[in-house]
């Protein structure tokens, strides 16, 4: 019996060298599992049986079907067939081949029918800023060309230029109005430089930074602190998704050194839209600060030195330096008295207002886009700036006359009152100017975002 106990053990010894000598990581790892459960009771030992690596490997082959099975070199081909977009602006310079090209487009047969087709010379050539979307085939052949535009700025409806390719490989076109969609857009900014330096950073349309300056009238937009900030909320115009233009400022807030300005616009039952500060007194004045926007004063209401008579005489008016073509707005609500061709004032126009004793001029005009007797609200595009007649370069001359009398125009502008919001819609004003509040305050962290 002890003689068989000790030929067991002698083979079992003999196997345990066998596998120490085979596998030493393996014991390694027994012993350090033995140790950390030296003081747990039971533990498990590594298997000391032949290695994985030791046993006969056997390789099974299994046919696949191809994916591809039965096509044609031309099936093949047509699976790699997609669609390509891309959008941009006309500009009033652009030929076929100048717009195509910038649309990643090259195909001569989209270029000639672009030059022959009356639709497309109408409404496509010499135009500025009309949105095009072009979709194309991966080799850059034209399927379809989309432009639209909005007609006037009073329009509800936009037009729409569509140029497809049809299974015969021809274009046709075809122009269709369709209605605009109002959605609303809020962001921020930051004062670094310039209003419109800050503005274009955010992504804001210049017409909105424009808007934010006529309703904050009372602050210095030729003087802002660096760190000024604002946030804004704004309607936008959009066709078939795509944006056209900006709206109507909905609310804004600006903060101009430590004093913080806001303004939100709300119409009341039966009466004319306005600004208003959240507490509910009106910004709306009877006058804009200025009949150019955002442009530069170079000659004040004062006594100076006449540029082509060179005599010393009382100007009576102030001029705003702006490139010829600059829009010109009415100040304020009025009547068109005299629209025409004036001695030394070149084009004028002379608007009547509310106030019957009150008449602005706007002279020098390149051109003139209102007649006489024809009604014009505040801020309304009458003309554009020029240097018709006695004028030595292109400006606009402003002059602002009570009962007659020649008076400064930045005078009687700031002394023209505003109206608080009346006491019957208080209530509803308050529930609107809380929920745009809410509405600023995530246009501020937006800003703030942007910022970091």
């Amino acid at each position: 019996m002890t003689s068989k106990l000790v030929s067991v053990g002698s083979a079992f010894l003999a196997q345990l060298a066998q596998s120490i000598q085979r596998h030493p990581k393996r014991l390694t790892a027994a012993i350090a599992s033995l140790m950390l459960t030296a003081g747990g009771g039971a533990f498990a030992v590594a298997s000391l049986g032949p290695d994985p690596a030791d046993m006969p490997v056997r390789t099974l082959t299994q046919p696949i079907p191809s994916l591809v099975e039965g096509s044609t070199l031309a099936d093949l081909t047509d699976l790699n067939d997609f669609s390509l977009y891309r959008t941009d602006y006309t500009r009033s310079s652009d030929t076929p081949e100048s717009l195509l090209q910038r649309l990643g487009i090259q195909d001569p047969s989209a270029s000639a029918f672009l030059r022959s087709n009356d639709l497309a010379r109408q409404h496509i050539f010499s135009r500025n800023g009309r949105l095009v979307s072009a979709e194309t085939s991966n080799d850059h052949q034209l399927r379809k060309l989309t432009v639209r535009w909005i007609q006037d700025e009073s329009s509800e409806h936009f037009q729409r230029l569509e140029l497809e390719r049809q299974a015969d490989g021809q274009f046709a076109a075809t122009v269709s109005t369709a209605p605009l969609t109002v959605n609303t857009r809020l962001t921020g900014g930051t004062i670094h430089s310039t209003l419109f330096a800050a503005t274009d950073a955010a992504g804001l349309p210049d017409a909105v930074a424009v808007q934010i300056a006529d309703i904050f009238s009372d602050i210095n937009f030729h003087r802002l602190h660096k760190g000024d900030r604002f946030s804004v909320i704004y309607e936008t115009l959009e066709a078939d998704g795509e944006f056209l233009r900006s709206g109507r400022v909905i609310a804004a807030e600006f903060k101009n050194r430590d004093k913080l300005h806001s303004a939100m616009w709300f119409e009341e039952p039966g009466e004319r839209g306005s600004y208003y500060a959240m507490d509910g007194s009106s910004l709306r004045r009877a006058y804009l600060n200025s009949p150019v926007e955002f442009s530069r004063i170079s000659s004040n209401f004062a006594m100076r030195k006449h540029p082509i008579h060179g005599t010393w005489r009382r100007h009576l008016g102030t001029d705003y330096a702006a490139p010829t073509g600059t829009k010109v707005r009415t100040v304020g609500d009025g009547v068109v008295e005299f629209a025409g061709w004036q001695n030394g004032f070149g084009n004028v126009i002379f608007i009547k207002h509310s106030n019957t004793a009150h008449t602005t001029v706007y002279a020098h005009l390149s051109r003139i886009d209102v007649k006489k007797g024809q009604s014009v609200e505040q801020g309304q595009h009458i003309g554009a700036v020029g240097s018709t007649g006695w004028s030595t370069g292109p400006h606009l001359h402003f002059e602002f006359r009570v009962n007659g009398t020649h008076q400064d125009p930045q005078s009687v502008i700031a002394k023209s009152e505003a109206k608080a919001i009346s006491d019957k819609v208080r209530q509803q004003f308050a529930q609107q100017a809380e929920q745009l509040h809410v509405q600023l305050a995530s246009a501020e962290l937006i800003r703030q975002a942007s910022a970091q």
